[in-house]
């Protein structure tokens, strides 16, 4: 089911279901005892046909919503059947429906579908019986129509201008993945050339010693083979420049000295033992360098920054939180460059292809917490 016709949550339910009670109860107010269960009972098939839990998609829902409504509109004009109310809530359910067929179906059908949408919400007035202003509430639905379509076509290129932007970010990603991917496999690829160059010259003054170098050739073909592995199936563009930090704890702390003194770096022992693997360490650097920026963005000011890097059920643990911001205008404020920032995307994409997992929200004092756990070896 396409995720706009979904049931709405307790805030938008409240937004459409008090209007909603409201045009109800004015058909019942208004509605002729010869007609009356009629814009009772087809104002609520349209409200569930516009949100009914588990139902076809859009394009279908709209097709049946507009033949529903404008077969009975057709049906009460031949029959010269009149009612006081033509359904307020009917036509509410059926705009609503308009913007999200707008914003959604996909095209052509969405063109055909908007055009009977609106079509059957400005005729529905018909059925109160033209010496009842028919033709002025038939002029405001029209204009009501127009208005869901012009607001429709926005949120669909708002839409589409989020995916682009999704699909670009991504992208960057994992040009960066491959840049790092470069890096790894020219480090691992030179040691075996080195090591083979050396046990080439010792093949016969030494043989005793090529077991060892051997075995060597083979853990780092090993190791290279796995960074491809996890790496490789994400990658869309030709290996650049190198991007791995020198030195991942030496980093850390250059970027969490960098952010002030309220910053705070912990690492544990277990890490600073640990033999992590370079598209690991890079990964964990890329976390915090995201992180750390976000703070600066959305929450200037904030303490209690702390980053801190653990090992937990096996797992590598990047945890990177900050308490709320110390002013609540600069908590509100817009953060330069506006909202909606792309780069937990590129994150995500970048710990997925580690098989690791990322989230980020508030916490109950109201600061945030990014987490992300990462194969530790």
């Amino acid at each position: 089911m396409d995720d706009h016709l979904s049931p709405p949550g307790p805030t938008k339910a409240l937004l459409f279901g008090v209007p909603a009670v409201f045009l109800w109860l004015l058909d019942l107010v208004s509605s002729r005892p010869d007609g009356s269960w009629l814009p009772l009972v087809s104002g609520p098939l349209a409200v569930a046909v516009l949100f009914v839990r588990g139902g076809p998609r859009v394009e279908v829902r709209a097709a049946a919503a507009a033949l529903a409504s404008g077969g009975l509109t057709l049906g009460l004009a031949l029959g010269r059947v009149q009612v006081g109310s033509w359904g307020l809530l009917e036509s509410f359910a059926l705009l609503a429906l308009l913007t999200v067929t707008t914003r959604t179906a996909r095209l052509p059908a969405g063109y055909v579908l908007c055009a009977l949408l609106a079509l059957a919400v400005a005729a529905a007035p018909v059925r109160a019986g033209f010496e009842s202003d028919a033709e002025t509430f038939a002029f405001m639905l029209t204009v009501a129509a127009g208005g869901a379509l012009a607001l429709g076509g926005y949120l669909r290129s708002l839409d589409g201008r989020r995916a682009l932007a999704v699909s670009a970010t991504q992208e960057e990603e994992r040009r960066r993945i491959a840049r790092d991917l470069h890096d790894f496999v020219a480090h691992h690829v030179t040691g075996i050339v080195v090591q083979a160059q050396a046990a080439r010259a010792i093949r016969e003054t030494s043989p005793e010693q090529l077991e060892p170098l051997l075995a060597e050739i083979e853990k780092a073909g090993t190791e290279t083979l796995e960074s491809m592995r996890r790496l490789v199936h994400v990658l869309r563009a030709e290996p650049g420049a190198t991007t791995r930090p020198a030195d991942l704890l030496t980093e850390l702390a250059a970027l969490v000295s960098a952010h002030g003194d309220a910053a705070t770096l912990e690492v544990t022992a277990e890490v600073r033992a640990a033999a992590l693997t370079p598209e690991v360490e890079t990964s964990v650097h890329r976390v915090v360098q995201e992180a750390l920026t976000n703070i600066t963005r959305h929450a200037p000011g904030a303490g209690d920054v702390r980053v801190r890097v653990a090992k937990d059920a096996g797992r590598l643990l990047v945890e990177v939180s900050n308490g709320p911001a110390p002013h609540e205008r600069a908590r509100d404020r817009t953060p330069p460059g506006g909202r909606g920032g792309l780069g937990l995307i590129g994150l995500r994409e970048r710990v997925a292809a580690l098989d690791g997992d990322l989230d980020a929200g508030p916490l109950p004092d109201g600061g945030w917490r990014l987490r992300a756990t990462l194969p530790a070896s």
